[in-house]
């Protein structure tokens, strides 16, 4: 049997917290959003929220869904993607989460003039209900990052940022 994620033990401290993680987490799966744009999702609130362990670990798993490195690595460094499709994904996510939802009409416009729809845009509030789940967590439980992440190791470079 394969070990689990440390972030999982974590979470099993509390059986309602898990619960609600993996249901979030199955339901995101589950989006019309591709496998590597669920990637930029949660990559881009990992690395707003500087959640260390989780921008490592969806690295890694945006690169088994053959993610191309330069989207992967424009992610993590935000820097440019490459792709103005997944760019726009991006931009929307960070909007809808530093604007706490709150998005201009212009935000959804662009969102939407690239080829995406309203599910698609409620699909990222799933997905970030996902990373807040994760993301603060982490925070406070200081989760090392698994042995099978370690390829895409991150830290933040904001001042002051935790480990």
């Amino acid at each position: 049997m394969k070990n689990l994620p440390r972030l999982l033990g974590v979470f099993a401290e509390s059986p309602a917290a898990l619960e609600a993680y993996m249901a979030v987490s199955t339901a995101f799966s589950k989006s019309d959003l591709t496998p590597a744009e669920q990637q930029v999702v949660l990559i881009t609130v990992s690395h707003d929220n500087e959640c260390t362990y989780c921008v490592g670990a969806h690295s890694t798993i945006a690169a088994m869904h053959k993610v191309p490195e330069q989207v992967i690595e424009g992610l993590r460094e935000d820097s440019p993607l490459g792709d103005p499709k997944l760019e726009a994904l991006r931009t929307f996510t960070r909007k809808v989460l530093t604007e706490r939802g709150f998005v201009a009409p212009v935000d959804l416009e662009d969102f939407y003039a690239v080829g995406y729809e309203k599910r698609h845009a409620l699909e990222v509030v799933a997905g970030i209900a996902q990373k807040i789940l994760s993301n603060y967590t982490n925070h406070f439980a200081e989760t090392p990052l698994d042995a099978a992440f370690a390829r895409y190791e991150w830290s933040s470079k904001k001042a002051g940022a935790p480990a």
